[in-house]
């Protein structure tokens, strides 16, 4: 594998990692924060959107877990 290539698979990993979800909520935050910030001061935006992206990551990977050990 070659140098860029592997340069790309740990940007991905380190970026992406296991939940593609969470790091596509964050990226939408960031945004919207972003694009917020011309008309008005939204701080409170992006720590209450990760909290959010958070639980839900943390919800999806319990049932998932739940269904493989059979408890669900």
């Amino acid at each position: 594998m070659g140098v860029l290539a592997r340069f790309g698979r740990f940007w991905y990993d380190f970026l992406i990692g296991d939940d593609w979800l969470a790091a596509g909520g964050v990226a939408v935050a960031l945004g919207v924060t972003a694009l917020l910030t011309e008309q008005n001061n939204p701080w409170w935006l992006l720590p209450v959107a990760i909290g959010g992206v958070m639980a839900f990551s943390v919800r999806r990977a319990a049932a998932a877990s739940n269904r493989r050990s059979g408890d669900a």
